[in-house]
């Protein structure tokens, strides 16, 4: 049997699709199973066993060709695809790329969300399930399963890395003893919450509580120039190691933390797959949707609010204020977001102790 799995978002996307992955694999042992997606969000999928072959779909280098151009390639793929001669095409999106795909990879079963309002993928697909986004996306992603009558074994996510990696990650940290993986910026610094408060969470990891941080950011100079404004109100002295590790070497030192400080993005769903503890800040992002994911439950305990809320071993701290989630860029789509710039730094406090000390227990 082969199967084709498309997923054209960002790399947290892809990794909340490896639960699906898995247990297609765990059910149909002996098939192929392929996943399409955004270059760039490949990573950490390639070295997933349950994983035959990745196809990259270089969405910058469409955009830049003319458009004469750009069709001849995007039929050219779609050849390539329906000569696969695929079993199962599953589409995880809404958009209607996955839905080409689909339409005209000639499977026998292909299955995708049930959007309404789009005519492509009322005709593309034979199996629909719920365009509907109340739910955790972990919780989304099972849907093509439950339309095949397939059981869901587990929810928890995967992340893969080589040796090499692993090696690295353990160099790097030899003599550093009991570390707190603190990840302050997103790609989307609307996530970020105020520097001279992250700057004192920092401070008091390894002031107050006397264990060493480390820092980690991508290679991004909007990140890299946020990480140094916040090591400018820091006292302390945590080991800076912002755009210095590839994402997979971040992946494997994250698994050696006691836990995780981030924002929401990548990294804390790499967490949730090592299985570190993650106390994670949300303000506009729906935490119902989108908070981390505790690999040892099997029901979402998230409910779309402010507050503290907690999965398991993870925890995420919102404001309480009644807009809490907007799913907005921002406050009016401004790129800040009031809600973050003013969490109580007293309860961040509270809460990486009781998450600290749970890892004790």
């Amino acid at each position: 049997m082969k199967i084709l799995i498309t997923k054209f978002r960002s790399v947290g996307d892809v990794i909340l699709l490896t639960p699906l992955i898995r247990n297609l694999k765990s059910h149909y042992p002996d098939s192929e199973i392929d996943l399409m997606v955004n270059k760039g969000t490949e990573v950490l999928i390639a070295y997933n066993p349950n994983i035959n072959r990745i196809i990259l779909h270089d969405r910058f280098k469409l955009r830049a060709m003319p458009i004469w151009q750009r069709i001849k390639t995007e039929f050219k793929t779609l050849r390539s695809i329906r000569k696969n001669h695929y079993d199962i095409v599953i589409s995880s999106d809404r958009g209607d790329r996955g839905a080409q795909i689909a339409y005209f990879s000639g499977a026998k079963v292909k299955i995708g969300r049930d959007c309404y309002d789009n005519v492509l993928n009322r005709v593309a697909f034979t199996h629909r399930f719920s365009a509907q986004e109340s739910r955790h996306i972990v919780e989304l992603n099972f849907d093509p399963l439950r339309l095949l009558n397939l059981p869901i074994n587990d929810k928890g996510l995967d992340v893969h890395w080589s040796g090499k990696d692993d090696i690295s990650a353990r160099e790097i940290v030899k003599d550093t003893g009991k570390f707190i993986h603190i990840h302050p910026v997103s790609q989307c610094m609307y996530k970020c919450i105020n520097d001279k408060i992250m700057a004192q969470v920092i401070d008091y990891c390894e002031l107050e509580l006397k264990t060493k941080v480390v820092l980690t950011a991508a290679p991004v100079d909007q990140e890299l120039e946020r990480v140094a404004n916040i090591l400018k109100h820091t006292q302390s002295k945590p080991i800076d190691l912002s755009g210095k590790l590839t994402l997979l070497e971040a992946s494997a030192l994250n698994k050696l933390a006691q836990m995780l400080i981030v924002v929401d993005t990548a990294i804390m769903h790499i967490a949730t797959a090592n299985d570190v503890p993650v106390l994670a800040f949300f303000g506009p992002t729906a935490v119902d949707n989108w908070g981390p994911w505790d690999k040892a439950l099997t029901e979402t305990t998230y409910q779309r609010k402010g507050g503290m809320q907690q999965h398991g071993k993870h925890r995420v701290l919102m404001d309480n204020r009644e807009c809490v989630p907007c799913s907005q860029t921002g406050c009016n789509n401004s790129g800040v977001s009031d809600c973050l710039n003013t969490l109580n730094l007293d309860l961040i406090k509270e809460n990486i102790r009781n998450t600290l000390n749970e890892k004790k227990d």
